[in-house]
């Protein structure tokens, strides 16, 4: 027998107050939440890396795709997942050349790093369904790169709604799969030739 709280028998139901709202943006492959830390990496700053026997971006190459989470090498570039991500799926293009500046690329370094880009969209696009990008090359300390020494550009998935409070009130950025997942789905589904479309 059930009790009488004294609630009002006119209440509406769950179903009565429960609106048609879904989540925000497209859905796509990343499906759960995974929150890194980035205190080691911004607690280092510029003087972890030194010279091009300690930079990250020279020393990855030397590893397995893997370990280095490379998705693809190319002849003067390569591409590899962010190990602090801004969202999941955000690639990293890099000449293997240490070199800080865009102007310091050679013309051939400059058509595979473009190329490399584009095919980058492409890939994304395939397999998590991004409604925009944003592409970026952060230069010199005072530009806002977190490792100056070494020319990098951001490619970066973007879905409507894919900010949220998580980063201003608990200083965390939800990625939603795990690195070596997001890695291995990128790289299989990177063309055998990166210009392919």
């Amino acid at each position: 027998m059930q009790e009488n709280t004294g609630a009002a028998a006119d209440l509406p139901s769950d179903a009565d107050v429960t609106d048609d709202f879904g989540l925000a943006g497209v859905p796509d492959a990343f499906q759960r939440l995974w929150t890194p830390h980035r205190m080691a990496y911004i607690k280092g700053g510029q003087d972890q890396f030194k010279n091009k026997d300690d930079c990250p971006f020279c020393v990855g190459p030397t590893r397995s795709d893997e370990e280095s989470l490379i998705v693809y090498r190319g002849r003067t570039c390569y591409v590899v997942l962010n190990l602090f991500p801004y969202n999941p799926g955000h690639l990293l293009i890099c000449p293997y050349r240490h070199v800080p500046d865009y102007t310091d690329i050679t013309v051939e370094e400059t058509a595979e790093f473009a190329d490399l880009t584009q095919t980058a969209m492409r890939v994304l696009r395939k397999v998590s369904n991004p409604s925009g990008f944003n592409l970026g090359m952060n230069q010199g300390v005072t530009g806002g790169a977190g490792i100056a020494a070494h020319l990098h550009q951001h490619v970066v998935p973007r879905w409507g709604g894919d900010g949220n409070f998580f980063p201003i009130i608990a200083q965390t950025k939800a990625i939603t799969q795990t690195l070596d997942e997001v890695r291995k789905l990128v790289a299989e589904a990177w063309p055998g030739e990166s210009n392919a479309q």
